[in-house]
């Protein structure tokens, strides 16, 4: 067989693997097909572009015969060939991985009440495991590359016979990626945070936006995001406010006169809480908490709600409500400062004259001092 017929089955065979990949892809598109297995979408989204180059180069090392390309280029080709065929692969197992996994995580995301913690906790867990069989696919398809030279295959066996050096020398130089990577796994299969979870970081309120091996992503109640090294959720206290459930109680506190009608403003909040959508129709109440030296006495209402926006959210408006309500309805009860006026004491400007012991007549002293 000559040598453009062999090259013109070449390409006749990679043509048809493609043809085979894109009559594959329509079959999944189809509506028949697409309607009746949710994993077909995500499929076809992910893998069909490492789809057509694997088929190809698939198709290519299947019918290729070595000689075709002459004596000089016969080894580069072949070469060439075997690296992109594992680049390839390793594209379509990584793509092929992550559309299984989104179907998982596209479930888990509509989840919602009491089964929602439980749900955030897979997604975590499902996140950072792709990554980590990402990074290991990676790991070796760099090394079966490497390997398809033949010096570095040659270098094998003392490579092997050295690893434990080089792992001793790896891990002190990367001691701290490392113990990231340890500190990663440790949150999310301890469950200590989970994506979406709401957490407070020196005094930052936000929600974990993405957790990673190395890192966490913070997104603020202000949309800024603070990024933090996984290792400092292991070594640091950190509040959790959905660490068992997402559902937080709120305080607000009041500073009125002694004139307040207590028991009135109780009636109140409870009115407004009833018919405000935000509470969650379990907790409420309203104390007197302090007294202070001011002469007012502080109040405290509490409420809670199903996650820590709404609490905030339902805290504002209830201040802003009984600010009102006590304007409007009570302001004598309104918070004021009292000053007594005390009258000064009368000024004495004289005395009545007495006798002295020797009979004789002691004056009185006069406005202008003189004896009288």
């Amino acid at each position: 067989m000559s040598s453009a017929v062999k090259w013109m089955v070449l390409v006749v065979a990679v043509l048809a693997a493609l043809v085979v990949v894109e009559l594959l892809r329509r079959l999944l598109r189809s509506r028949r097909v697409n309607g009746r297995f949710s994993l077909a979408g995500p499929i076809v989204e992910r893998c069909t572009w490492p789809g057509f180059a694997t088929a190809g180069l698939v198709a290519f090392e299947t019918v290729y015969v070595p000689g075709m390309s002459g004596q000089f280029a016969n080894a580069a080709v072949e070469q060439i060939a075997a690296v992109l065929l594992i680049i390839s692969s390793a594209w379509l197992i990584i793509q092929a991985a992550y559309a299984v996994t989104d179907v998982v995580l596209e479930r888990l995301h509509g989840v919602e009440g009491d089964a929602n913690r439980r749900a955030r906790r897979i997604r975590t867990q499902i996140t950072l495991v792709r990554r980590v069989a990402a990074a290991v696919i990676i790991l070796i398809a760099l090394g079966a590359i490497m390997f398809t030279f033949p010096a570095v295959r040659a270098l094998g066996a003392g490579l092997i016979a050295s690893a434990g050096i080089v792992g001793v020398v790896a891990g002190i130089a990367a001691q701290s990626t490392l113990s990231n990577l340890i500190a990663g796994l440790q949150l999310v299969f301890s469950d200590a945070i989970r994506l979406d979870d709401v957490v407070v970081v020196d005094n930052e309120w936000g929600r974990i936006e993405e957790l990673t091996l190395t890192y966490v992503v913070l997104r603020l109640w202000d949309e800024r995001r603070l990024i933090l090294p996984v290792s400092y959720f292991t070594s640091t206290p950190f509040e959790n406010w959905t660490r068992h459930g997402s559902r937080v109680i709120g305080h607000v506190t009041f500073s009125v006169d002694w004139s307040v009608p207590v028991a009135d403003l109780r009636a109140e909040l409870y009115r407004a809480l009833r018919e405000h959508p935000l509470w969650d129709q379990k907790d409420w109440t309203l104390q007197v908490t302090g007294v202070l030296p001011n002469g007012l006495v502080e109040l405290r209402a509490l409420m809670s709600a199903s996650d820590a926006p709404s609490v905030w959210d339902l805290k504002c408006d209830m201040r802003e409500h009984m600010v009102d309500y006590v304007r409007r309805n009570h302001p004598e009860a309104l918070p004021r400062f009292r000053v007594e006026d005390v009258p000064e004491p009368r000024r004495i400007v004289g005395v009545r004259g007495v006798r002295s012991a020797a009979g004789g007549h002691v004056g009185r002293a006069g406005s202008d001092g003189r004896d009288t």
